[in-house]
């Protein structure tokens, strides 16, 4: 007589409930309208109510869907929503998953960035709030950095892909160049081609110091850390619509991994300045989405209203589309070794992408303050709390503090 079968393997083999479309928007909406606390939050909100308690799949599968969604670029939290809905109601269902999850946080940074844009806001004593928070969000993205980077810079050739990768950004070198030379390199050492890789990785070296000579031997330091924010301009729907899509493409790691792409763009450009990307940030911090719905807020500054729409479809394509269309080939291709070297060693550039986006954000942001010891302060109490509380609401009473220190010692 065959014995009991493993406890994790009969729910994978019982089908996934099959809702009805409204149902199941319902049901992901109001996953949306509590994804407070960022992805893990998120993700550990859905695992209970539909692995531990609905039984959709089994646990193990869905460790594996995690595990693809953490390789590939894009929210794992949505694309996660994506699958399960069409699991339960096909591509439509997935559709419908992914709207619902993203929709409240959506209408909620429309709505912000519309006070934020067209009523005058920042020339109240919000001025002073947003100021504070400025600090505090830069302390976000430094404990972000730590986070991903103890998941993915898990050995010596990572870690030096990593800072390579954040010096050669400093110098101004483009991302096209130091993420494929990052995730070769890494690829080339994990099949045991050790001088390739280390050519590679020298590669990458060399790249920092030709943009280091090319750019500071034109302009001082300080201006390369802080630069001057550059003249207004107005983007085309297409360039925001294209930003949008590049971002999505490549956020690998996490929502935070979106920054540095989005800021060359929208800052770059001169479509915003770095303060109110910092302000975009800050908002996005305190809404139940996932962090890149601050997309919205950059389309919308950016291009009004059709703008807010159009980056976001732009972000949030990639995130839909690997779900609906390709999963079944992703997950076999990045459980390819060759395949997640070379994402896991594009990942460990990125990481170096975002730390150094963090330096240049923090000498920009001391520079809007008359002294820098209360942007310090801000930012070292920030940082600490993040560390000592680990509640799912540390993000929002973080912001909301600082929030409060700007006006008590600017309004």
């Amino acid at each position: 007589m065959a014995g009991p079968p493993p406890a994790d393997a009969a729910p994978s083999d019982e089908p996934v409930p099959q809702l009805s479309h409204g149902a199941i928007f319902r049901r992901f909406l109001r996953f949306g309208l509590l994804a407070w606390g960022g992805p893990v939050a998120q993700i550990a909100m859905i695992r209970r109510e539909l692995i531990d308690e609905g039984r959709w799949i089994s646990s193990a599968r869905f460790n594996r869907l995690l595990a693809v969604y953490q390789v590939l670029p894009g929210p794992e939290a949505h694309e996660l929503c994506v699958h399960l809905g069409m699991l339960s109601g096909r591509r439509l269902g997935g559709i419908l998953a992914g709207f619902g999850f993203m929709l409240p946080g959506f209408i909620l940074m429309f709505f912000l960035s519309w006070l934020y844009v067209s009523t005058g806001i920042m020339a109240t004593a919000a001025a002073a709030a947003f100021l504070g928070v400025q600090p505090a969000v830069v302390a976000l993205i430094v404990r972000a950095v730590h986070r991903i980077a103890s998941h993915v810079l898990l050995d010596r050739w990572l870690w030096a892909i990593a800072l390579l990768a954040g010096a050669a950004a400093l110098a101004q070198a483009p991302f096209w160049l130091t993420l494929p030379l990052s995730g070769v390199s890494y690829m080339l050492a994990v099949r045991g081609r050790n001088a390739a890789a280390a050519l590679l990785t020298a590669g990458l070296a060399a790249l920092a110091l030709y943009f280091a000579w090319s750019t500071l031997g034109a302009a001082p330091v300080e201006a390369v850390l802080a630069p001057e924010p550059a003249a207004e301009q107005r983007p085309s729907l297409v360039e925001l619509f294209l930003s949008g899509l590049k971002a999505g493409l490549l956020t690998f790691g996490g929502a935070y991994t979106v920054i540095p792409f989005l800021r060359e763009d929208a800052v770059g450009n001169g479509w915003m300045t770095d303060a109110q990307f910092l302000d975009g940030l800050a908002l996005s911090g305190i809404l139940p989405a996932p962090l890149i719905i601050f997309s919205t807020f950059v389309g919308y500054v950016g291009g009004g209203p059709i703008g807010a729409l159009v980056m976001t479809a732009g972000i949030f394509l990639p995130a839909f589309a690997f779900s609906l269309l390709f999963h079944n080939q992703l997950e076999r291709l990045v459980h390819e070794p060759t395949i997640r070297a070379l994402l896991e060693g594009v990942a460990a550039g990125v990481v170096g992408l975002i730390a150094a986006t963090t330096i240049e954000l923090a000498g920009t942001t001391l520079a809007n303050f008359p002294s820098p010891w209360t942007p310090a302060a801000i930012f070292a109490a920030s940082l600490a709390a993040l560390y000592a509380f680990r509640a799912t609401t540390a993000v929002l009473w973080v912001v909301f503090g600082a929030a409060a220190a700007g006006l008590l010692l600017f309004g």
